[in-house]
């Protein structure tokens, strides 16, 4: 939230990293319509920041491949990464409804 006041939000996207795809989705509904639980600073703060998960295609083709496979490729074997895409997807897309702007 400091980020979003200080900077706004113009050329903000998220990257997450996320175990799962209920926990990328929870994060994703959080950074885009608010905090869905309405306990955090975030409840009722609808950013619609762009949001990607850090194994979609959309961000490791922007990593060089010898630092993603270091950092990121190991863990990237254990995840459900299409899963977690899916969802990610569909907040994007409920976004993309709700504000008429593409993400």
């Amino acid at each position: 939230m400091e980020t979003v006041n200080k900077n706004g939000t113009d050329g903000l996207v998220v990257i997450l990293g996320s175990a799962t795809a209920e926990s990328a989705k929870l994060y994703g509904i959080t950074l885009t319509e608010g905090d869905p639980t309405w306990a955090g600073v975030l409840a009722g703060v609808p950013l619609n920041l762009p949001i990607y998960h850090v194994t979609e295609e959309e961000i490791k083709g922007e990593v060089p491949t010898d630092v993603y496979e270091a950092e990121v490729g190991i863990s990237e074997m254990v995840l459900d990464v299409e899963g977690i895409a899916q969802a990610l997807k569909e907040v994007r897309g409920e976004t993309e409804r709700r504000t008429g702007q593409a993400q």
